[in-house]
């Protein structure tokens, strides 16, 4: 068997920010953060299209020439019951199958949770609001003071509230949050949609931090957001 190393950072960090925090199943979707486990710990697991070496599911669909198998168009995203299913029957879910999986995983995710385009900014704003009011309010009570981070003391009673919720609530909440604006990107000014990458790259780092465990800080929520869709 070839040779097995670990999978960046960068592209564990990629597959969880597009996978916004669901399974990639499109008949399943299941959230990869359960309530039942609080909500802060994921079951994720990152599953090969195309196995290492000559041997394992859908092996005979490597492509020609140089391949990495742990290259971010080679995994998605899944639950361990999905994650099973693929593995244990190949020839029913071929790589071209999972590769559709992934393009159209946020367009699933969306219909599924209810989310659509609005006729017009006002209604778009309203379901973007409705959907930050819990991230403010967790923001106020948990949040570390200005900003700061808990690096002197990251054992706290006051981090483990802070990260769990952050896993649980904020960035499920901003996952939904980012769905509801790209439904309406169509409604959205040339500068909202340049505030909308900023606030994509604020939550890039977020995962970076508190899914990934890759220490360094994301760029503050812009503050352009809060107007969005005025």
């Amino acid at each position: 068997m070839a040779e097995r190393k670990a999978i960046p950072v960068a592209t564990k960090l990629r597959l969880f920010s597009e996978a916004s925090g669901h399974c990639q199943k499109p008949d399943c979707l299941e959230a990869l953060f359960p309530i039942e486990l609080g909500g802060d710990k994921h079951i994720a697991e990152m599953a090969h299209m195309i196995p290492h070496g000559d041997a394992g599911p859908r092996h005979a669909d490597r492509p020609a020439g140089d391949f990495d198998p742990d290259a971010f168009d080679n995994l998605i995203l899944l639950c361990p019951t999905c994650h099973t299913k693929i593995d244990k029957n190949p020839d029913g879910f071929p790589r071209g199958i999972l590769l559709e999986w992934k393009q159209n995983h946020i367009a699933n995710l969306a219909a599924k949770q209810g989310i659509k385009a609005y006729g017009n900014r006002a209604e778009a704003r309203a379901a973007f609001v409705g959907v930050m009011a819990e991230n403010k309010a967790i923001w106020d009570k948990f949040a570390p003071e200005h900003g700061a981070s808990f690096e002197y003391d990251p054992e706290s009673e006051a981090a483990r509230a802070w990260d769990q919720r952050m896993r649980s609530v904020i960035l499920p909440n901003h996952y939904r949050a980012q769905a509801i604006i790209r439904a309406n990107l169509g409604l959205a000014t040339d500068d909202e949609r340049r505030t909308f990458a900023e606030y994509q790259e604020h939550v890039r780092g977020l995962v970076e931090r508190h899914v990934c465990g890759v220490a360094g800080r994301a760029i503050r929520f812009p503050a352009a957001m809060e107007g969005i869709f005025s």
